[in-house]
């Protein structure tokens, strides 16, 4: 079970996070698409004892937020269709605060990534038949 988890909401130029410890006790705030800025979330999460990452796969904008993030905490890709909230007012706040509650309770399951050898091999085979 996940003690402190972190849901992420990705877009092209914004990253919104927010931790959760508990129902009660979660903090929310907002980044950059920058390397700097995704390392200071990065520190934040390490400083905040998260563990676990839950983010959705937003067309090719979640990749640079996964490259920084993958070696320090075990991060759970899922697909937006399958984490929707409750119809209405949808905000980046809001969605980054339900991942982090269904992270928390157990109820996510992520996507396939293949290991960084198969990326590689794949490249190169497409563009060795070229």
């Amino acid at each position: 079970m996940v003690e402190v988890g972190c849901g992420i909401d990705v877009h092209e130029k914004l990253i919104v996070a927010s931790i959760r410890k508990s129902d009660t006790e979660v903090e929310t705030r907002q980044f950059e698409a920058y390397t700097c800025s995704l390392k200071s979330l990065s520190e934040w999460c390490v400083s905040e004892g998260v563990t676990h990452i839950a983010m959705e796969s937003t067309g090719v904008y979640w990749k640079p937020v996964f490259n920084v993030l993958e070696e320090g905490f075990e991060i759970i890709l899922v697909n937006a269709r399958h984490v929707k909230n409750v119809p209405g007012h949808k905000t980046d706040k809001k969605d980054s605060r339900w991942l982090s509650k269904l992270l928390l309770s157990g109820l996510l399951k992520g996507s396939f990534i293949p290991p960084v050898l198969s990326v590689i091999y794949r490249i190169w085979y497409v563009t060795a038949r070229k």
